[in-house]
């Protein structure tokens, strides 16, 4: 049987490589036709162009990985059993599980490794790709944050018209206070022009500030050159990374993301999604092959170009089902955890009750 797996494994891998290199190429020849025009006329020298698509294939990659399995599977799998060899190998006395073990275990290794590519490869290759369409392209972030607005504390909010990554500066900001009993009810305000970072005693710096208190019938200002404030819970870092999508973030990033949403009080439900996303889409691999390989294991009318085409028929409505998912759980529908894994859960649950069935 080891000469089988070993047969087995290599056509695998081969067809999985094939495909993702497929997949890709037709992905980025399709950018290439609706950019490339854009890249000319800027000058963009062809290293430039180059190292562009190179940084764009991460994310095209992460998303074949799971397509680029299920074909593989099925057309080494549906080849055999039109070749008559998985009839012989049954015939040997080798059960379908048996059969499948070496599938599965090629597959549990390249989404172990999907998780790590898609949680700090694909985020670091985004963020390059951005940049180099903000520089050539004109779009993209850039170095200034505009409309920053966020909840510092379940009492605070600050809004920052733009902050200068490059000089760690916010300009514009304003500092509101709510009532803890009544958060409708303002209690302080600090406008400032301006507002540095002072990384020796971990403060920030306001100049030109107006400071204003409220009571029930009393308002106070007092106008003040400089202010120094030690109760801000952000930094300059954690402005860059409010600038940036939890999509382009890697994992460790979207977990302190996370903690910092819950300590400050603001919902942290699709940036938990997001981090959740990104384990249970790595293992889609697996699971559209537990339950599309064993149909594909029992030779049918219409040959293999029939199984294939039920089988991405199938992977398409998995992703429809993920996306659906996707909309409930940020509704507050469902858990965080489950709208990650549900689509996981269901398609996981029918390929185990079906199981049986395509062994007789």
């Amino acid at each position: 049987m080891r000469i089988i797996d070993r047969y087995l494994i290599k056509q695998f891998l081969q067809t999985i490589l094939f495909g993702i290199i497929s997949f890709t190429l037709i992905f980025v020849v399709l950018n290439m036709l609706e950019n490339l025009g854009s890249f000319l006329d800027q000058n963009v020298s062809w290293k430039i162009i180059a190292y562009y698509y190179i940084v764009f294939s991460p994310d095209i990659i992460k998303l074949m990985i799971p397509v680029s399995i299920l074909f593989a599977a099925l057309f080494v799998v549906g080849k055999s059993a039109n070749l008559s060899e998985l009839t012989a190998i049954k015939s040997s006395g080798v059960s379908l599980i048996r059969f499948m073990m070496p599938f599965l275990i090629v597959t549990l290794f390249i989404c172990a490794f999907s998780i790590y590519f898609s949680g700090y490869v694909v985020p670091q290759a985004n963020r390059t790709k951005q940049q180099i369409e903000m520089k050539y392209l004109g779009s993209g972030f850039n170095d200034i944050g505009d409309n920053i607005f966020f909840q510092d504390s379940p009492t605070r909010i600050v809004s920052i018209q733009f902050f200068d990554n490059s000089h760690n500066q916010a300009n514009r900001v304003s500092v509101q206070e709510f009532n803890k009993n009544d958060i409708t009810q303002m209690t302080s305000r600090i406008d400032a022009v301006t507002m540095n970072y002072d990384s020796a005693s971990r403060t920030w710096d306001l100049h030109n500030v107006v400071q204003r208190t409220f009571s029930e019938n009393h308002q106070e200002a007092k106008y003040l050159s400089s202010l120094k404030v030690n109760y801000l819970n952000f930094t300059p870092r954690d402005l860059a990374t409010k600038q940036q999508r939890p999509e382009d973030m890697n994992l460790s990033q979207l977990k302190d993301l996370i903690g910092s949403e819950i300590k400050s009080g603001s919902d942290p439900t699709a940036t938990q999604i997001e981090y959740y996303s990104r384990f249970s889409f790595s293992m889609a691999g697996l699971v559209v092959v537990l339950f599309g390989l064993p149909i594909s294991a029992n030779k049918r009318r219409g040959g293999l170009a029939l199984q294939v085409g039920i089988n991405i028929l199938v992977t398409f409505i998995y992703l429809v089902f993920m996306q659906v998912s996707e909309a409930f759980g940020k509704n507050g529908a469902l858990s965080p955890i489950l709208t990650a894994w549900i689509a996981n859960f269901i398609f996981l649950t029918a390929a185990l009750i079906n199981f049986p069935r395509v062994q007789q």
